[in-house]
């Protein structure tokens, strides 16, 4: 058997941790820059406010019901996650364990017994919420599949289900199935749903008992296939490795303020390779390729149709060390940059990713971007290693490039940000 661990308006419920007083008030949690709406409590969806909804459209309704409206908070929902995830890792193991998202967990349950199954989710959700104040629901069940429908009804019915939610007979699945309209099945895009509603295919139960070979035909060959089963309790899905490595590695964002000028990208770009090369130490690897791009909006006074441009270069070796990789982005945005457009968003990409420790260096190369003529480069490696520390401990830019900028005016627009109370000494909880 498998679980689902989800927890419940995650974004809210970390605003709401600190803060007391918003217990029964309706909570929302905007996204990149205060545009739209990405997170709401029980009380905002009850008000009205949409998913997805652009801020400015409902501040009339945010001011009519009271709504608590917040920025998006990333250290403090992130520090908060791995709080969760480590309670979830210490109880039942580390192998037990895959981490989907920031606020979900698939677990594997196959060594508790069947009788057992019920108590044994509700004493762990009670268990995370003592130990993290984050409240959460679990879905159980044979397949992955059917863990994302149980636990979408343990959520959407907490005062029957105590959220909680155990498929552990075919009744019990059935039910559950015939609850979840189609479109709402993990792994049924929506172009699919809409072909399915068409065909008269409403519900995850109807699709389950459609003959195998037309799903197959109909659902895009073997993906569809392996949901059909999932969907049939025979298990496809597996769980993967918490330790597997990503095979690309990217950091992006939207600008905070109209940008125009290459100073402004360059900074940006070198900004976001720092990120991104943070990333590839952290799981020791180091990129052969880096991608830039850039997005623009239309030139049409009254339209909305970004366009992109890209560029990429290969690394004479692959590299994980900052310097080195900014010495290949930054002439990639020179060479992308036109005067004229207004830019909206750039962004970093490595792939071509290789294990840092077997990485093979060119021999005829001496000095240039690679600074340093040595394959091993251990000077270099202590300085980022020294600066991974640093800003790890502080969360946040504390030691930076230069390149990346000192004050930095095209950074997103965080207005209505809580304080970061568990990552900053400065802001952290105070109880008096």
């Amino acid at each position: 058997m498998y679980a689902l661990l989800d927890c419940n308006s995650f974004y809210c419920s970390c605003e709401r941790l600190f803060r007391p007083d918003l217990e029964h008030r309706p909570v929302v949690v905007l996204s990149n820059n205060d545009g739209c709406v990405i997170a709401r409590s029980d009380e905002a969806k009850a008000a009205g406010i949409g998913m997805g909804t652009p801020y400015f459209q409902c501040r009339e309704l945010v001011r009519e019901k009271d709504v608590a409206v917040f920025s998006s908070n990333y250290q403090l929902y992130g520090d908060l996650s791995m709080r969760v995830m480590d309670t979830v890792r210490q109880l039942l193991g580390p192998d037990k364990i895959e981490v989907y998202s920031v606020d979900e967990a698939f677990l594997d349950f196959s060594a508790i017994p069947p009788d057992q199954l019920e108590a044994y989710a509700r004493n762990l959700r009670q268990t995370v919420e003592q130990w993290t104040g984050i409240r959460v629901s679990i879905g159980v069940a044979q397949t992955k599949v059917l863990c994302k429908v149980a636990n979408r009804l343990a959520k959407k019915q907490k005062a029957v289900t105590g959220c909680v939610m155990v498929l552990d007979h075919p009744e019990k699945t059935q039910s559950a199935l015939e609850q979840t309209e189609v479109g709402e099945t993990w792994g049924v895009g929506h172009q699919y749903a809409e072909k399915l509603r068409q065909w008269g295919i409403s519900t995850a139960w109807k699709l389950s008992r459609m003959p195998e070979e037309w799903v197959k035909k109909n659902l895009g060959g073997v993906v569809g296939q392996r949901l059909f089963h999932e969907l049939n309790g025979l298990p496809c899905i597996e769980m993967k490795d918490p330790l597997e490595n990503k095979k690309m590695i990217g950091t992006s964002r939207m600008f905070g303020r109209r940008v125009f000028e290459l100073k402004d990208l360059r900074e940006a770009v070198a900004s976001y390779t720092a990120r991104a090369a943070e990333k590839l130490r952290r799981q020791s690897s180091a990129a052969s390729v880096v991608e830039v791009y850039l997005v623009t909006a239309s030139e049409e006074k009254f339209t909305y149709h970004p366009k992109k441009y890209s560029a990429s270069a290969r690394l004479s070796h692959p590299s994980s060390m900052t310097n080195e990789l900014i010495a290949y982005t930054l002439p990639l945005v020179e060479a992308l940059f036109i005067q004229g457009p207004r830019y909206l968003k750039a962004g970093v990409n490595f792939s071509e990713l290789v294990p840092e420790n077997s990485t093979q260096c060119n021999l005829f190369e001496t000095t240039g971007k690679t600074s340093g003529s040595s394959c091993g480069r251990k000077e270099n490696k202590k300085l980022m290693a020294a600066l991974d520390n640093i800003n790890a401990s502080q969360q946040g830019e504390m030691v930076r490039f230069a390149a990346s900028g000192l004050e930095r005016s095209w950074k997103m627009r965080q207005e209505l940000m809580s304080p970061r109370y568990t990552t900053k000494w400065n802001e952290l909880f105070e109880v008096h």
